[in-house]
């Protein structure tokens, strides 16, 4: 079925003239290496390509092909001149912030989604989904492979960047031999492992450590439910410079606490809301099945949700109010 979706993508990219990638809002490296590979392959056929982010990609990433001609200011986009539009990575198309154009598009404009998370919506004309790919890198690597595509040294270092920033470095549970295989054949197809690396992983400032360490600071565990849980609130952040790439490694470190069922790290944002970060590795257990309840999603080893309010201390621990 994924076999015939994918050359059925790659038709519908052949025939079309006006082309615009979307990735999720606070992008990820799996969400812009995405959003790169494509991009490369679509210049490669000079085929005409916008790319839209709701925010602006870390500097991060300005390694990876195309990177600095997304664009996120949403005036900057006529969603009407495109007549196929590719969502990349996005989970939810909530997080798009595109979401009441793809619904109400014209019948001519196709709409293809490449992911690796659950399927949450339900609004495309081809979904390419699959929940046991490392990343959508790794989904979007079968698709240049089955339709016989080119994989230059810019597209390879996409591809590897998006599997090992969403493997945390092969460390995760998603990691399997499957993509270690593709790993190594981005290499030798000249993806640059070191300057991945490099960017991705050494790329802490020293505000960026600092919270780092309140977050391991912070960390507890509810004995009843052997179930470890950090706090970063507003305060903690405020006077410190750190980009959310800086912050997004946090629950993958801290789930690396021996013994526990599982580990959460809320975090207040400046707009009112905390972002929840659910990880476990226990093999029994599912935290997407805690995020969808709290109106987030996920994997069943690697979730998250957002809510309104803000956390408040208390004798016994915290309360969100």
């Amino acid at each position: 079925m994924l076999k015939e979706r994918y050359k059925e993508a790659y038709n519908q990219i052949q025939k079309a003239k006006n082309i615009l990638l979307v990735t999720h809002n606070r992008p990820d490296g799996d969400a812009l290496a995405s959003t790169g590979a494509v991009a490369e392959y679509l210049t490669n056929i000079k085929k005409n390509w916008s790319a839209f982010c709701l925010d602006k990609p870390p500097y991060q990433f300005n390694f990876l092909a195309h990177v600095e001609k997304i664009i996120y200011d949403r005036n900057e986009i006529n969603f009407n001149t495109f007549d196929l539009i590719i969502a990349l990575d996005c989970g939810s198309l909530s997080r798009t912030n595109l979401v009441e154009e793809i619904k109400n598009r014209t019948e001519k404009q196709i709409f293809i989604e490449f992911d690796h998370h659950p399927k949450i919506d339900d609004y495309s004309n081809i979904e390419i989904r699959n929940p046991q790919s490392s990343s959508a890198a790794e989904v979007l690597y079968h698709f240049f492979k089955i339709n016989k595509i080119k994989i230059n040294k810019e597209i390879a270092n996409c591809i590897l960047t998006g599997i090992l920033t969403d493997t945390g470095n092969f460390l995760f549970p998603s990691t399997t031999d499957q993509t270690i295989k593709i790993a190594s054949e981005m290499m030798i197809d000249g993806a640059k492992f070191p300057m991945i690396i490099e960017n991705t992983w050494r790329n802490k400032s020293v505000d960026a450590m600092k919270i780092w360490g309140t977050a391991i600071n912070n960390l507890k565990i509810n004995q009843k439910y052997n179930f470890a849980y950090s706090i970063l609130t507003k305060d903690d952040i405020k006077n410190q410079k750190v980009t959310e790439e800086e912050l997004e490694g946090i629950p993958e470190f801290l789930s690396n606490l021996y013994g526990v069922a599982g580990l959460v790290l809320l975090r207040e944002q400046k707009d009112g809301k905390i972002k929840g970060s659910l990880r476990t590795s226990h093999p029994d257990i599912d935290v997407s099945k805690i995020a969808k309840n709290l109106g987030g999603g996920g994997h069943k080893k690697a979730s998250g949700f957002t809510i309104k309010g803000k956390l408040k201390k208390l004798k016994t621990g915290w309360e969100v109010i």
